[in-house]
């Protein structure tokens, strides 16, 4: 009779629910079989839906690969809330029918999972762009033209030429390329997300060196979001240089 580690090693190489060979391990008494038999199915079930929902975020993304076009750049900002920093967007062209297992919108991927996924994104994407436009810009312009100059940026450090967008709930018009701005983006194309987890890690980098640099405000935290903790720091501490004038409450508290 086979031992329970060499079972457990044979259910490794079954990857279906309708596998012929899991007849002959079910009647198998021992609690063990059993519990190694329920383990195993619980995976498959949970590697078919991750599955079904990837193929489900690259129906975008087909239908641009059925009229020809191959190199789609999925494009998204992280940073549009924040009391401080800048806005960050990423431009990401994975290849073509890339599929990332865990890839998803940078919000509903646990915070403990980010860089794993980012690296995961670095090494498969066969270019990646990055566009920064600082506190100082978006007091000028306003943060949704300070968006959209990031992304635009973004696209001009790709080092492969896109041949149509897929943008987050956005239209790019001082681009000349097909494109296809897609609320929730980030939740419903795969290039999308890639470029969310990018931006997301990116930004999210920037703020921890800012934490170092003004200390006591919580950045490499709170991201620059208006926390408690944070507000609370603005009145005791005043605004620094990273922080947004054009944002409230930093605009009243320069009286401006």
């Amino acid at each position: 009779m086979a031992t329970i580690a060499e079972i457990k090693a044979a259910l490794l190489e079954i990857t279906t629910l309708e596998d012929s060979r899991w007849a002959q391990y079910e009647t198998d008494p021992r609690s063990g079989v059993q519990a190694a038999i329920r383990q195993r199915r619980k995976a498959i079930t949970a590697d078919l839906a991750e599955e079904a929902r990837l193929e489900k975020m690259l129906r975008y993304e087909r239908s641009f690969y059925q009229e020809g076009f191959e190199f789609l750049a999925g494009i998204d900002e992280v940073g549009r809330g924040p009391l401080a920093g800048p806005v960050v967007a990423a431009a990401v062209i994975l290849p073509k029918n890339c599929k990332i297992k865990g890839l998803n919108d940078s919000k509903k991927i646990p915070k403990t999972k980010h860089e794993a996924i980012y690296q995961v994104v670095v090494d498969q994407a066969l270019a990646i762009g990055i566009g920064v436009m600082d506190n100082k810009v978006i007091d000028q312009v306003n943060i949704y033209e300070a968006t959209k100059l990031a992304m635009e940026a973004a696209l001009e450090q790709l080092s492969v030429q896109p041949e149509a967008l897929l943008i987050d709930a956005m239209t790019l018009g001082r681009v000349n390329l097909p494109q296809q701005a897609i609320i929730k983006g980030d939740a419903n194309s795969l290039s999308i997300a890639a470029a969310s987890i990018v931006a997301k890690v990116t930004r999210d980098k920037m703020m921890a060196a800012y934490d170092q640099q003004y200390p006591g405000y919580g950045f490499a935290q709170n991201a620059g979001y208006g926390t408690a903790s944070h507000l609370e720091a603005l009145k005791n501490q005043g605004v620094t240089p990273i922080h947004r004038a054009s944002f409230e409450p930093i605009k009243s508290i320069l009286g401006r």
